[in-house]
């Protein structure tokens, strides 16, 4: 079953974060990590994999990233430091 990934990244911890939703984070993270990601993510080196969750339907990955978007940024950081209270860059934790 194919699976689909909300997450999120930051250039540093509390730093400019960035949301995005993907069916290969693997591949999407290594892009935004050689900044091919996106003209945002580039500009502001925002680089570093801080939070991710995984969905098996596309719509609920796209709801919840466009819920996330509109959070307070308060609740993005309660949110990273859930999983990562350390702001670890995730990447090479990375599963396959």
């Amino acid at each position: 079953m194919k699976q689909y990934y909300v997450y999120i990244l930051a250039s540093r911890r509390n730093g400019t974060l960035y949301i995005g939703v993907t069916n290969d984070i693997n591949h999407r993270a290594f892009e935004h990590r050689e900044g091919r990601g996106s003209i945002f993510t580039s500009k502001y080196g925002v680089r570093r994999l801080v939070y991710y969750e995984t969905f098996n339907r596309i719509e609920d990955a796209i709801d919840r990233e466009k819920a996330m978007k509109k959070w307070k940024r308060q609740w993005k950081i309660e949110l990273i430091e859930s999983m990562n209270p350390d702001w670890d860059d995730l990447y090479s934790a990375l599963p396959g």
